[in-house]
């Protein structure tokens, strides 16, 4: 089942991204607008609209939640190994998404003072803004 939601979940929101989503979507909305004198502009074609888009996007909040899971995964993943293969790099940073805020907003504050005063000084932000 996790399989199969996964693979719905990752070609809907594929096409939803796309023009061709939109476009269905706005042809939708003209039509229910163009329609609207057809129907007297009654209860029942408002409706129709509001219960539409309502499920709609009642779905579709699962399933960009379970894009954006996968891709924060990939990254996470991606950021870990780059950590673990540098030597440079503290692997003790490695899985810190788990943590919780405070304990993120600790290691923060640890690296801003590790790095000193010149990581809250932006003059290097702005040079490389100024080089673009």
């Amino acid at each position: 089942m996790e399989k199969l939601f996964e693979t719905i979940a990752q070609k809907a929101t594929g096409w939803a991204g796309r023009p061709p989503a939109f476009v269905l979507a706005l042809s939708v909305i003209v039509i229910w607008g163009v329609t609207g004198p057809l129907f007297h502009y009654s209860d029942t074609w408002q409706l129709v609209i509001n219960t539409g888009t309502t499920v709609i996007t009642f779905l579709m909040v699962f399933l960009i939640q379970n894009a954006q899971n996968r891709d924060a995964s990939a990254i996470q993943a991606k950021l870990d190994e780059i950590i673990r293969a540098t030597t440079d790099a503290r692997n003790a940073f490695i899985g810190i998404e788990h943590l919780t805020q405070d304990e993120l907003e600790g290691i923060r504050r640890m690296i801003e003072r590790d790095c000193g005063e010149s990581s809250t000084d932006h003059h290097a932000i702005e040079r490389l803004i100024g080089r673009l």
